[in-house]
C-alpha cells in the first residue's frame, strides 16, 4: 500500500514540486569510459565543474556502453548487456516528448544520415545513439530526420531553434574512447567554450555534461555529471546518489512529461543545486 501511494504522489507531482528549474532546452552531452577523477582533473572538465553543479556520488548503470545509453532515455536497460545491434520495441524518452508536442534531436558527429542502422562508419558509432536502437525510430522516416550530423547542433544554437531534449554525440576520437581524457577535453573546449560563455544559450538552457561509464569494471563506476545553466547554482558540489535514471527523471520533470514506468519513476532526484 505504500509502495502504491508513493508511486501516485509521483505521478501527480508537477516539477515545481520537484524542485527543478523551468527552462525550455535540456542539452545532454556524452563523454566515454573515464573515471571520475581522470575527468575531473582534465583542464576545462574541471573549469566546467567549478562553473557549474558536480555530483560527487553519480554511477553509471553498468559496463558495457550501450546498457547505459539504453537506460539513459528508457528508464531501463531493457535487457541489453552489451553493444551488438539491438532492435527494441519499447517506449523511450521521444514518445514521452512528442505526446506533450514536443520535439527532440540527437546531433552524433560523423553520422552518415538517412537513417543510417549499421553499426558504424567511420568514427561514427551507432551504439552511442540510443534512439537509433528502437524500432519506432527505425521504421520512421520522421523520427529518424531528428538524428543528424554534429554541424546542425550548432546551427541550431545559433539560430535559436533547439528543441525541448537535445542529445549531443561526439565521435570516438572526440568522446574520449579512442584518444583519452585529454582528447576529449580539448574537443569540449573547443565545441563548448563559446556556447558556455554566451548568457543568451545560457539563460534557458539545462545542459547535463556526462560519461556513459567509468574505464574501468572494477570499481563502482562513479563518472564525472555536472548540470550547468544560469538557473544552476555555480561551484555546487553534491553528494546525494544519482544515476542515469535521475537524468531522465530530471527531463522529465522539467518538461512535465509523466514517466516510463520504469527506474525513471523511482531514480533518485537531482536536487539542492538549484539558485
Amino acid at each position: 500500500m505504500r509502495a502504491a501511494f508513493g508511486l501516485l504522489a509521483f505521478l501527480v507531482s508537477s516539477p515545481a514540486e520537484a524542485g527543478v528549474p523551468a527552462v525550455r532546452h535540456v542539452v545532454q552531452v556524452v563523454f566515454e569510459n573515464a573515471s571520475y577523477r581522470s575527468a575531473l582533473s582534465e583542464g576545462f572538465f574541471k573549469k566546467v565543474a567549478d562553473e557549474g553543479a558536480l555530483f560527487t556520488n553519480f554511477t553509471a548503470v553498468t559496463h558495457p556502453s550501450q546498457p547505459n545509453y539504453i537506460a539513459m532515455i528508457a528508464g531501463s536497460t531493457l535487457g541489453v548487456l552489451g553493444d551488438g545491434r539491438n532492435d527494441l520495441d519499447a517506449r523511450h524518452l521521444g514518445d514521452l516528448l512528442e505526446e506533450k508536442g514536443l520535439d527532440w534531436r540527437v546531433f552524433a558527429e560523423d553520422y552518415p544520415g538517412n537513417c543510417f542502422l549499421g553499426m558504424s562508419s567511420g568514427l561514427y558509432a551507432r551504439k552511442h545513439v540510443p534512439f537509433l536502437s528502437f524500432k519506432n525510430v527505425q521504421k520512421d522516416p520522421l523520427r529518424c530526420s531528428k538524428i543528424q550530423g554534429m554541424d546542425g547542433f550548432f546551427t541550431a544554437l545559433k539560430s535559436r531553434t533547439l528543441p525541448a531534449y537535445t542529445l549531443v554525440v561526439p565521435n570516438l576520437n572526440h568522446d574520449g574512447h579512442d584518444t583519452g581524457i585529454r582528447g576529449a577535453g580539448r574537443w569540449f573546449s573547443d565545441a563548448f567554450g563559446g556556447v558556455f560563455a554566451d548568457r543568451e544559450i545560457m539563460k534557458d538552457t539545462l545542459f547535463v555534461i556526462t560519461f556513459d561509464e567509468s574505464e574501468s569494471y572494477f570499481d563502482r563506476n562513479q563518472v564525472y555529471t555536472v548540470l550547468l545553466g544560469a538557473q544552476v547554482r555555480a561551484g555546487a558540489k553534491t553528494d546525494t546518489p544519482a544515476d542515469h535514471y535521475s537524468v531522465l527523471r530530471l527531463i522529465e520533470d522539467v518538461f512535465f512529461l509523466g514517466g516510463l514506468g520504469r527506474r525513471d519513476q523511482v531514480a533518485d532526484r537531482m536536487e539542492g543545486i538549484w539558485e
